[in-house]
């Protein structure tokens, strides 16, 4: 029988237990001690210096003191780690060992699992990977600018996404690095975790937000969100991201004040890398692929979260389908942001009525059913609706009614050239003749922003969004959280 005990100088309970090795020794056991940090601790007792604390990361140490007890054809039969009189003696089989010493004591963190510590042992150990080919960089080259002449930046600098940054990033997940999460459009290329972790680096991200990345790029690929048109197309929209539950708060997205805007690095990092994953992987490129006329600034990063602080407030993804409590998102074909000023409205039927004027501009006045929207509730105009008792049901109702327009009234040639076919009035007309604004669940409501002004925001749609059959916001409960 053979043991191994892995101690480290600066750590209490390892020189508590040092009598204990030396009593081992002494009745004839064979023990190695490897130590973590000293070469020469514990003196006396010919310690072998796991410098680079490779065979610590193999022998998969998490506290010392540990003991390993290996059987005579060196398999592991059992560990100990801390000091626990009664295990000791156990795995040692001496019934007086450690006699001076106390009951228990609990031992301390190994050092090859110190934090950034142990994606270098990964890697070194051959444990971890990276698949993904290697671009090497010259000594006197800057790697922002080698990034700038390849083409792999949005217009904006990029963090240059070296093996123990993606290291670090794919900490965030359990997945592995070659699975593939799908075929990023235009091009079909497989995006892989690792791929993935690698666009997350370059645009700033931590590790814990990889899951929310992850998610997004899945609920995007769902057929009916319809991402390669969206991204061919030549209109202003791209892929928005919403993030609703738990996670949004873990990991430090913005739902208040300037949500739409800079200065939260969760929002600003994880848009950024979706799109940068279009752009890398998928080919997504302007003025290839991505034919917009004009664009807008989202696309370079369009995610926030939801405000979920009201418990009396139904959440969007509750509303889509998601369970209570569950961490989600949803992906939305978004233009810009319009912004909605209403500082006179003081009951929820007559909010309504002004925000149907805005609602009805999305794409164009005299087009019904060519859309879809987010409406982003801020607190000051959610907070009419609340004292009036309406709640998210409440709201969508309103706007239902507040949203219906005289089909005649829009018909191709009725004043204007611009607007809806004949045929179109007919499929849409209810038996009063009215048309909806939006397709039947094509109005998303969210709450979010800081309080101080009666102001919310419109975010129109994609006008792809008329094929109401094909193309849809998606939205996805997180798995992997």
């Amino acid at each position: 029988m053979r043991f191994v005990a892995v101690i480290k100088e600066d750590c209490p309970t390892c020189k508590l237990a040092v009598p204990a090795l030396a009593e081992m020794r002494a009745a004839g056991l064979e023990l190695e001690i490897v130590t973590q940090d000293e070469p020469a601790f514990p003196r006396g007792l010919a310690p072998r210096h796991d410098a680079d604390l490779l065979e610590s990361h193999r022998l998969k140490i998490e506290i010392v003191p540990t003991v390993i007890l290996y059987d005579p054809t060196g398999a592991e039969q059992s560990r100990t780690y801390g000091w626990n009189k009664a295990d000791w003696r156990a795995i040692t089989g001496l019934s007086s060992l450690g006699e001076s010493l106390p009951e228990n004591q609990p031992g301390c963190g190994a050092l090859n699992l110190t934090p950034g510590i142990a994606e270098k042992l990964a890697l070194a150990s051959g444990d971890l990977k990276l698949h993904a080919r290697s671009i090497p960089v010259a000594d006197d080259a800057d790697p922002i600018e080698v990034a700038y002449d390849r083409g792999w930046t949005d217009g904006l600098p990029i963090v240059p996404p070296t093996d123990l940054r993606v290291a670090r990033m794919l900490a965030g997940t359990k997945r592995r690095p070659d699975e593939t999460i799908g075929l990023i459009p235009p091009n079909l290329v497989a995006c892989t975790v690792e791929k993935a972790a690698i666009n997350a680096v370059m645009a700033g991200c931590r590790p814990e937000y990889l899951p929310m990345l992850i998610g997004a790029i899945e609920a995007a690929l769902q057929p009916e969100f319809a991402m390669h048109g969206l991204l061919c197309t030549l209109a202003f929209s791209g892929p928005m991201i919403i993030g609703n539950g738990p996670v949004t708060r873990r990991i430090g997205m913005n739902s208040g004040g300037n949500a739409l805007g800079q200065g939260n690095r969760a929002n600003a990092t994880i848009g950024r890398a979706f799109q940068l994953i279009i752009r890398n992987v998928g080919g997504g490129r302007p003025g290839e692929i991505d034919r917009a006329v004009l664009g807008q600034p989202g696309k370079y990063t369009f995610c926030f979260a939801e405000d979920e602080s009201d418990p009396d407030w139904v959440p969007l993804s509750v509303a889509r389908g998601v369970a209570p409590g569950e961490s989600a998102v949803t992906m939305f074909h978004a233009d810009g942001v319009t912004g909605f000023v209403d500082q006179k409205s003081r009951d929820p039927e007559t909010l309504c009525q002004s925000l149907a004027m805005q609602l009805w501009s999305v794409s164009h006045p005299r087009l019904a059913r060519w859309g879809n929207a987010v409406l982003v509730l801020a607190p000051n105009h959610y907070q009419i609706f609340k004292d009036g008792g309406w709640g998210r049901a409440e709201i969508e109702a309103g706007l239902h009614r507040a949203l219906k327009r005289p089909a005649a009234g829009l018909l191709e040639g009725a004043g204007h050239p611009l607007g809806i076919t004949p045929a179109q009035a007919e499929a849409y007309s209810d038996a009063d003749g009215m048309v909806d604004k939006f397709h039947p669940g094509g109005l998303l409501i969210v709450r979010a922003g800081g309080p101080g002004g009666l102001m919310s925001a419109v975010i129109g749609g994609w006008t792809g969004g008329r094929n109401n059959a094909e193309v849809r916001p998606v939205t996805r409960k997180l798995e992997e959280i």
